[in-house]
């Protein structure tokens, strides 16, 4: 992350220690509307009856969801936020009230949708890219997907705009794909920063037969960072966090930390699993029974290792110890 909004996440860290406050959001994963213009494989956002698929989420309680979570983060996600009519106005008023806003997108809207937005220091689009063209174009069930992403990150860039990606990786990827698409992205395409994170087994995704299991994502990364290379790559993780893909920490989840809002309202226990919602975030802490979920606990959990989950228990470990802190700062 930049330095600024680093220092940023860092003062509310500190401010929920000084708090005593053992649960806290971190980041909001915003979902205003469920719709989206692809279907992908590894996705059943779009299964929702289409009653549903035709809501959008008013501006003033997106807005007011992420106020009373007190979270510095928010990452607008669906379905495809850009079919949201409003959503370039859920942005702006974020951004006044000084969060740090990602806008996920699948970028197919996005050079029609640009001229809505103003580079911030505080925004930035997150673009889905699942593995280079013919990948990618697989992942998303469409053709000419890729080629139409990339053109849409290179306008993004040209417009001044600071620009990310998000990558997930299944059981068909080898460690060669993830190092081939990390290199394009970072040298080639030279995007702001990446994300990435092993597929989890959404219950009502097309494909229910290639997701990763914590062995085998722990080989994946293991075998593609080997050599230094992650050093090199611009990921927007922690550390710690990118420890863990690869096997050499265990962390336990922290799905509190980066809470899903969305039209239904707060999903318990996280945006992966669908265990009922409720109205209020103080709501979402205080009557689910965290400890009942996580590798270990729930069978629906066993082969997670989501950025959702375990990022910001790696985040907060990292605060915890000075040696993390300043190895993190140093990665930065």
């Amino acid at each position: 992350m930049p330095l600024r909004q680093s220092i940023r996440l860092g003062g509310y860290l500190l401010k929920q220690k000084l708090l005593r406050r053992d649960k806290f959001a971190l980041l909001v994963e915003l979902e205003p509307l469920f719709a989206c213009n692809l279907a992908c494989a590894g996705c059943g956002k779009i299964q929702h009856p289409a009653s549903v698929l035709k809501q959008r989420m008013p501006v003033e309680q997106a807005v007011r969801a992420i106020e009373e979570s007190g979270a510095p983060m928010v990452s607008i996600a669906g379905g495809e936020p850009l079919m949201h009519k409003e959503v370039d106005e859920i942005v702006r008023q974020l951004l006044a009230r000084r969060k740090i806003v990602f806008l996920c997108t699948n970028a197919l809207l996005l050079p029609k949708h640009l001229h809505k937005f103003t580079p911030h220091r505080n925004f930035a689009w997150m673009v889905h890219i699942d593995g280079l063209r013919e990948r990618h174009d697989a992942s998303v069930c469409k053709d000419g997907v890729f080629d139409q992403a990339v053109a849409a990150i290179k306008q993004a860039q040209a417009a001044g705009f600071r620009v990310m990606t998000n990558t997930t990786f299944f059981d068909t990827d080898t460690p060669q794909d993830v190092i081939d698409v990390l290199d394009y992205l970072n040298d080639e395409l030279g995007v702001d920063n990446m994300q990435i994170s092993p597929g989890f087994a959404y219950e009502k995704a097309p494909d229910q037969e290639h997701w990763l299991g914590p062995e085998e994502t722990r080989q994946l990364f293991a075998k593609a960072f080997a050599g230094g290379r992650r050093k090199k790559w611009r990921l927007n993780h922690s550390p710690l966090y990118l420890d863990f893909l690869e096997g050499r920490v265990d962390f336990s989840c922290t799905a509190w930390a980066i809470p899903s809002y969305s039209l239904k309202g707060w999903q318990r226990p996280c945006y992966l699993m669908e265990d009922g919602y409720v109205a209020t975030y103080k709501e979402l802490l205080q009557e689910t029974d965290w400890a009942a979920y996580g590798r270990g606990k729930d069978p629906r959990c066993a082969n997670c290792m989501a950025h959702c989950g375990y990022e910001p228990t790696a985040v907060v470990a990292t605060m915890g110890s000075l040696r993390q802190t300043i190895r993190a700062a140093v990665g930065s």
